[in-house]
């Protein structure tokens, strides 16, 4: 399968979160996670966000997150385009203004906005 997954997997009410343990940019990212059937995990409350952070942490790497800027400056969303229910940004966070469109979790379970070229462990949610 797409996803050798070693047992990296997490489940979390309805969701499966698994990693492949790669650093790719978010748009490898994103289609690693759709090619196996799933899309970037993106937290939508706090049980999501510390199931995804135990992944972050076995890996000890920031992850990228499906949460990304909309058309407007600072503004982000879920991949669907939905508005973010829940929020976990890292102090004075997002602060790229139209610059950085992706966003990653840190090892301490923030978020952060950053470029979308940069390389982060992949999650993915089914």
């Amino acid at each position: 399968s797409v996803l050798a997954l070693n047992g990296r997997i997490r489940q979390v009410g309805s969701k499966v979160l698994a990693s492949n343990g790669k650093r790719v940019d978010f748009a490898s990212a994103l289609e690693a996670c759709e090619e196996a059937g799933g899309t970037l995990a993106a937290p939508m409350n706090e049980e999501e966000n510390e199931a995804i952070l135990s992944i972050v942490k076995q890996y000890n790497q920031y992850a990228y997150l499906g949460v990304r800027e909309g058309e407007t400056a600072g503004q982000f969303k879920y991949m669907n385009g939905t508005p973010l229910n829940y929020t976990n940004w890292y102090k004075a966070e997002p602060n790229g203004r139209g610059t950085e469109k992706c966003t990653e979790m840190y090892t301490d379970g923030s978020w952060n906005d950053i470029k979308c070229s940069l390389n982060r462990l992949t999650i993915c949610a089914f």
